[in-house]
């Protein structure tokens, strides 16, 4: 039997194009078999649930961290955290998947930084323990019990509706700068290939980086794609990528950036080039600092996303499954829990649905 969820587990959630409340999150009875079903038996042994984030280099998952703590401790949960050295670490998320499967804990929210996690994952789940992915849909669906994310997107259509729009029909060269180049992430995909098709411009294989026409037509007028490189999602990765980009192209006036710590390099890097006149960064996360540098116009929009959210969820979700025995299902017509995104810019276009950067800031990562 479906119920609702207490009203404490109640949060909004922003939709790009419909900014409106979200219902509580739904239930449903069927529960993963093992441990974590049956580890209420144990009485008063506490809820053990093991974080993994990517790096904690990346404010995005020092949020997601504070989120968790804060409900496992309003649920009395005992929570375990761990992160990679660096995005993209993925033999230290291993060994913490290892290490929550011989703790005996409940289960395991992590947000994977690659398919080399996904065997651990399995193993995990094996054993007994509910896996939930945050922000990060895994390659292999089977790997965890379900996601909580952002939808990448269209997070992605959204900055890249907002690029056509601001162009008014003037040529695009767009610089591409993305997460990894030595292995496919979803989230790395999904965000990229979403940006060009909220441009306009015809994808090649959806779940391929970089193969797309390097010049053509957007909805608006003719582009050229400069390139594509990797930043590992930091800021100095962000800055190499771009000064690599603008070797081969001085005339670039388009930046697409996985994430707002890229895009701070990649304009730093332009900015030391003397490139910054009429140039349009965009990117995706919707940060408290990521809004301020909306508001200061270093970037021009961004998409907003929950980490917080995401890790509260996740919590009370292994919390209620323990409890209950009913698991979380995912949302209508998606294969994932979807957290929400809303477009932030103090640049309206017309047709684009967006916040601005008052309403953002109060509500960052929230």
């Amino acid at each position: 039997m479906n119920r609702t969820a207490p009203a404490a587990f109640r949060r909004r959630m922003i939709m790009a194009g419909s900014l409106t409340a979200a219902a509580a999150l739904a239930f449903t009875g069927c529960a993963s078999s093992g441990s974590a079903s049956g580890a209420a038996e144990g009485g008063d042994e506490p809820i053990g649930v093991s974080l993994i984030v990517k790096t904690t280099t990346n404010p995005f998952f020092v949020a997601m961290q504070d989120g968790a703590e804060t409900a496992a401790e309003d649920l009395g949960v005992e929570l375990t955290f761990a992160a990679g050295k660096e995005d993209g670490d993925e033999d230290t998320q291993i060994q913490a998947v290892e290490n929550a499967i011989s703790k005996g804990d409940a289960g395991i929210l992590i947000t994977p930084n690659g398919p080399a996690v996904e065997d651990a994952l399995v193993k995990a789940r094996d054993a007994g323990l509910y896996v939930i992915a945050l922000d990060t849909p895994p390659a292999d669906p089977e790997s965890v019990d379900i996601t909580f994310a952002t939808d990448n997107f269209l997070a992605g259509q959204e900055i890249g509706r907002w690029t056509a729009a601001k162009l008014g029909g003037e040529k695009a060269t767009i610089a591409l700068v993305d997460l990894f180049d030595d292995k496919v992430v979803s989230v790395d995909v999904n965000r990229d290939q979403g940006f060009l098709d909220g441009l306009g411009i015809d994808l090649g294989d959806p779940a391929v980086n970089g193969d797309e026409e390097p010049t053509g037509s957007y909805s608006g007028g003719d582009y050229e794609i400069v390139g594509n490189e990797a930043s590992q999602g930091a800021e100095d990765g962000g800055r190499t990528a771009a000064e690599t980009l603008l070797s081969k192209n001085p005339g670039i006036n388009v930046v697409y950036t996985i994430n707002e710590p890229a895009a701070y390099g990649a304009f730093e890097a332009f900015k030391a080039a003397g490139a910054t006149d009429d140039l349009i960064v965009v990117s995706v996360d919707g940060g408290c600092a990521g809004v301020a540098a909306v508001a200061d116009g270093t970037i021009g929009a961004t998409s907003q996303q929950y980490p917080v959210k995401m890790a509260e969820l996740g919590v009370q979700a292994i919390f209620d499954l323990i409890e209950t025995g009913e698991a979380p299902e995912a949302t209508d017509g998606l294969d994932f829990y979807n957290t929400g995104v809303a477009l932030v810019t103090d640049d309206a276009q017309d047709g684009v649905e967006s916040i601005d950067t008052a309403e953002g800031g109060e509500i960052c990562w929230g």
